[in-house]
């Protein structure tokens, strides 16, 4: 059978799995998105500081980050397929008792705990992302894979930043909650039953099997694993590849959590908008952070198509992106809204753009642990989500404004550009050596990691 036979016979079921990948993670975001919304509200009902609502903000991040090298680790055991599906249900019911708080006398005792235990059932989602793409996709569409599933974030904050302040205005800061919980359940339910690794799914044929597998990917990584070597761990997390890597990511996921968290109250205190007009002037941003990151994507793999190097093709996006996010200091030297919102966009497309992190990972980790490498990735990018909403709660508190904390955001986008320019180097495949991946044989020193041209 001729090439064209065998593209018109392949099955496209990667597609479909990229499409629930793309909604759990929107949904992923929308439930980490709902506090900034209700922020301003709660902190009039409740009387809480900025350093208060800080702390709340960042309970999330403490456990999600806490978390990250064990969901890889529970990910590799049992599966992305269980893992991701059960932790979509459990987070958007944790989600949905965030409306209830009020009921109780310890308000923020009780927010805090509730955000607390939605970082832990959060913990492997982006792991998970980043091995279902591995799996499903060959190298050269792998960015763009990535690039799907990482500009739900962006898409989460176009879209449903707006409903949610419209429902914040017609109801109230109670039935955010819980309208994105109750779509988020529904959502992990279908999950459930569609999704599967490529080997035993229905809907895949051996022909689209061996197009992922001929182009790099790993149909046959399984989907469990049930002995994780922390030898492997230590080799990982010595490599100096990997450390620029974690850094980067750090930076990146710096620009994020400012989004997710302060942009609202931002826009509400320092510019002086009204609720509703937050709700659409917020939407503006997160949408060219969406096309950033699409545009980031297929920039990567065009690249890499027109026969350049992965370290090219997968670093120059990043490294451009990080850079031209550090403009979001502008915003501090205009005093039209207009301006204040392009200066902004243009930040967060920039950032979109150089948010291929998730793809070098799948690039470069060793293929037995990708859920653990992709923990201890995700581990120090949302250290982020930890610092960032408790260092622009002080700096607004101690300074009356956000000015210092703009500059915060985009000096911390430069160490990032820094990183991935001097410290990352080649990218390459980290591997472990044959004899280490035998049962009956004791495991390898760490010093058997080795690297392999990607």
């Amino acid at each position: 059978m001729s090439q064209k036979g065998r593209d018109l016979h392949r099955t496209k079921t990667r597609y479909v799995i990229l499409g629930l990948v793309f909604l759990a993670t929107t949904f992923n975001y929308v439930d980490r998105a709902t506090l900034s919304v209700a922020a301003s509200a709660m902190r009039t009902e409740f009387g809480f500081d900025a350093i208060t609502m800080g702390l709340a903000f960042s309970a999330f991040g403490w456990a999600y980050t806490a978390l990250q090298i064990p969901g890889g680790w529970v990910l590799d055991k049992y599966g992305a397929r269980l893992v991701y599906g059960t932790g979509l249900i459990l987070w958007s019911a944790l989600t949905m008792m965030q409306g209830l708080v009020h009921l109780v006398t310890f308000t923020f005792v009780a927010l805090f705990a509730l955000r607390f235990l939605m970082g832990i059932a959060e913990a492997p989602a982006f792991p998970a992302n980043s091995r279902l793409t591995v799996m499903w996709f060959p190298t050269k569409e792998r960015a763009f894979a990535t690039s799907i599933f990482q500009s739900a974030q962006y898409f989460a904050l176009a879209v449903f930043t707006p409903i949610m302040t419209w429902i914040l205005h017609a109801h109230s800061w109670q039935a955010i909650f819980f309208w994105a919980g109750g779509v988020g359940i529904v959502l992990g339910i279908i999950w459930l039953v569609y999704v599967h690794e490529p080997r035993h799914h229905k809907g895949v044929n051996q022909a689209e099997l061996d197009y992922i597998e001929a182009g790099g990917g790993l149909p046959n990584m399984g989907d469990k694993r049930d002995q994780i070597r922390w030898s492997e761990v230590k080799a990982l997390i010595g490599n100096r590849m990997m450390i620029g890597i974690y850094i980067g990511q750090f930076c990146l996921t710096t620009i994020t959590w400012f989004f997710l968290t302060w942009f609202p109250t931002y826009l509400l205190e320092a510019r002086g908008m009204s609720i509703l007009k937050v709700g659409l002037v917020a939407a503006i941003p997160a949408i060219c952070g969406f096309l950033g990151g699409l545009a980031g994507g297929l920039w990567s793999d065009w690249l890499l198509r027109r026969g350049f190097s992965l370290t090219v093709s997968r670093k120059l996006p990043i490294i451009l992106g990080l850079m031209f996010s550090s403009t979001i200091v502008l915003a501090n030297y205009v005093q039209s809204d207009v301006f204040v919102i392009a200066v902004m966009s243009i930040a967060f497309f920039a950032k979109g753009i150089g948010n291929l992190g998730w793809c070098i990972v799948g690039d470069v980790s060793p293929k037995q642990i990708m859920g653990v490498s992709g923990g201890i990735f995700n581990l120090c990018g949302n250290l982020a989500s930890i610092v960032t909403p408790l260092a622009i709660g002080i700096i607004v508190k101690e300074m009356g404004s956000f000015d210092l904390a703009l500059v915060y955001i985009g000096t911390v986008a430069l160490i990032g550009a820094l990183s991935y320019l001097v410290v990352v180097g080649p990218l390459k495949r980290l591997e472990i050596g044959e004899d280490e991946q035998a049962t009956d044989r004791p495991p390898v020193r760490p010093a058997s990691l080795q690297t392999a041209q990607a």
